[in-house]
């Protein structure tokens, strides 16, 4: 879906590292074109998680991949972050319960399939069995019947969901299983995509080479290397690339990829090391991207280990955040490119969309004092020390790791009490996570998936939630979740999520550290670059030539 005192917070960089670095990448598409919309975008990334079927992808890196090769019935404007109907001719409700879509006819898939309303149902049903083991099927939680396809414990006794109807080509029915008035908002979300009859039909095929209805297809894909993909010329969407495709070239240090960027062998690099923060303007001039955008950073906290979920822990929860200096780190490593958090959401939505600053409370303000009496009172760290784990090949995370450390070290007075923890890949890390073998806090950057508080809040602490990484429960925390979505009147639901809030302020499964501006520089073959609401290039509007 991220310098304090030299002596003691020891920002050891990337500076080394990218001496050392040669031209990665090389050998690839040189680029081409001359702004005829033929050029390749030569771009950084990293190798996702999982493969890239629209409700199994749920980290920024295939989330990329998704939003260029599919459409859905919404699309999230790039600008403004608003959903905006995309496929879906209209979605009707007359009491946020029952809702009839009708798609627009003309869409086809990059294989000559046409797009009908049975192909958002299939996929939909394929997204929510328990059999196919989907990261996304808690997206579907709330249509009828999934407690059936998807139960909590046991095998699933129904294969489809009760709640959709397929009523000819263009039209579906949905019913959910309560009031939720926002869920047409949510259908920008990747997991909501259509499939054609291919994925089901030969699915290890679909899966090598992903065949979608959006703008781009899949050319080739080498794990480790690169994807690339290519302009499709029958795309019918008013939204065609205007570039000939993207080279995505696999890093395993931004330091590296910046450096292929400075000497031409890169075209565009969407995560700025830190310790290149103060030299990008400098550097790139016009062409570096500083803008706000829907993430937070936050720590997770592994609530399955019971060290950290025994009596009296949030004590040491709230400590351990009250012991971290955010201002310092914010404005020391990233140069004020990223602002302390003071809730778990971010200031993109605005107050209409649910951000409300301070709703952490003085959890989230440096008191080191407060802090170490709080961990004491609590029990102290499990075993008198912590590591916080992170993922060392995207992000430039080392830097903010070790200050965060240190900035706990000198709270509690206690010399490597928490070090950093470092896991080679994206991919690697996320498959620790899932895997529920995390000993300590770990980092749980979040990207928004659509921009509506309830986005922010109930994917990372309901109870079982697709994006619950820490295994957080509260029937508080769920109590209200569930009001809120049932609410009709926004400004309610709002103040309802905020409620939700407090009790993460109260309990602390996950520390907020700071909000999170979209970073990215490219090369001066591009034009019409910028970042969406998400921090994702907007691929399909950049020049090359």
């Amino acid at each position: 879906m991220r310098g304090l005192r030299r002596a003691k917070w020891a920002v050891c960089g990337l500076a080394a590292a990218m001496v050392a670095a040669g031209c990665g990448g090389g050998g690839g598409d040189s680029g081409g074109g001359g702004g005829d919309g033929t050029g390749t975008v030569r771009s950084s990334w990293g190798d996702p998680q999982n493969p890239l079927e629209p409700a199994n992808t749920n980290e920024v890196q295939g989330g990329k991949v998704l939003d260029m090769i599919f459409r859905g019935l919404k699309r999230y404007d790039p600008k403004t972050g608003k959903a905006q109907d995309m496929l879906a001719q209209k979605i009707e409700t007359r009491d946020s319960q029952n809702y009839t879509v009708t798609i627009k006819k003309g869409w086809t898939f990059q294989n000559g399939e046409k797009v009908t309303a049975k192909s958002f149902v299939d996929a939909w049903n394929y997204g929510a069995l328990l059999d196919n083991k989907q990261k996304n099927a808690y997206f579907f939680e709330y249509i009828k019947g999934y407690d059936k396809v998807h139960p909590t414990s046991g095998k699933a006794s129904a294969k489809t969901l009760s709640g959709l109807q397929v009523r000819n080509d263009t039209t579906f029915t949905v019913q959910l299983t309560q009031k939720f008035s926002t869920w047409p908002e949510t259908l920008g979300y990747a997991a909501f995509a259509p499939l054609p009859r291919a994925f089901f039909e030969n699915h290890d095929a679909w899966v090598s080479k992903p065949v979608g209805n959006g703008p781009y297809r899949v050319d080739s894909y080498k794990k480790g290397t690169s994807m690339r993909l290519k302009k499709w010329d029958k795309y019918g969407g008013p939204d065609k690339a205007q570039n000939g495709g993207v080279e995505l070239r696999v890093y395993t240090d931004v330091g590296t990829a910046y450096t292929d960027l400075q000497g031409g062998n890169l075209d565009l690099a969407d995560d700025i090391p830190a310790a290149q923060l103060k030299n990008v303007k400098q550097d790139l001039g016009d062409r570096y991207i500083n803008q706000p955008a829907g993430i937070i950073q936050t720590l997770t906290f592994p609530m399955y280990d019971k060290r950290w979920n025994k009596a009296d822990s949030e004590k040491v929860r709230r400590g351990l955040s009250m012991a971290i200096d955010r201002e310092q780190i914010t404005e020391r490593i990233f140069e004020k490119t990223r602002t302390p958090a003071t809730d778990w959401t971010s200031p993109v939505l605005g107050a209409d969309g649910g951000y409300k600053a301070g709703l952490c409370g003085d959890a989230c303000e440096y008191d080191p004092k407060k802090a170490k009496q709080l961990v004491e009172e609590g029990g102290g760290l499990p075993g008198g020390k912590m590591t916080i784990t992170y993922n060392a090949d995207t992000g430039s995370h080392k830097d903010w790791v070790d200050a965060v450390c240190n900035s706990i070290n000198n709270a509690l007075d206690k010399e490597n009490a928490c070090v950093g923890a470092s896991i080679g890949t994206f991919a690697d890390f996320r498959n620790k996570i899932t895997d529920r073998q995390m000993r300590g806090p770990f980092r749980a950057g979040w990207q928004m998936d659509y921009p509506l508080i309830q986005n922010f809040l109930q994917p990372m602490f309901y109870t079982n939630a697709s994006s619950n990484d820490g295994g957080y429960s509260s029937d508080e925390f769920d109590g209200l979740v569930d009001r809120a979505n049932a609410e009709s009147d926004s400004a309610k639901a709002v103040s309802l999520f905020q409620d939700a809030e407090k009790v993460l302020a109260r309990d602390m499964p996950g520390i907020p550290l700071w909000y999170q501006n979209g970073n990215a520089g490219y090369s001066d073959r591009l034009s019409d670059v910028r970042l969406n609401a998400f921090s994702v290039p907007v691929y399909n509007e950049i020049k090359v030539g």
